[in-house]
């Protein structure tokens, strides 16, 4: 589990605990908010339509990678998730393995 879900999870609790105050209930449930759901308005500015158009091609590449990366998760990139795998691997005793 991330951090990030990690922390909406212990607000979640912290809000549904019955010793929590209700005042702190409220500004736990304005923060869930803020982290859980939000909309921002990013304006895309340039000297030519040519300098925005660009600019705005790259911002939507950057939004579809973030969007795949909250859905999908992040793999570790040049090899090291093969690393992480093969050192599991090491001590798995296999039925029937054989080498060479």
């Amino acid at each position: 589990m991330t951090p990030f879900y990690s922390t909406v999870k212990a607000i979640r609790a912290a809000i549904t605990d019955a010793s929590t105050f209700e005042s702190k209930k409220t500004k736990l449930q304005e923060l869930l908010t803020k982290l859980s759901g939000g909309v921002a308005l990013i304006k895309v500015r340039g000297h030519s339509k040519d300098k925005v158009g660009e600019k705005k091609d790259r911002f939507d590449n950057a939004l579809d990678a973030t969007r795949a990366v909250v859905e999908e998760g992040i793999v570790p990139g040049r090899g090291t998730a093969l690393l992480e795998a093969s050192k599991a691997l090491d001590g798995l005793m296999l039925a029937n393995f054989e080498l060479g």
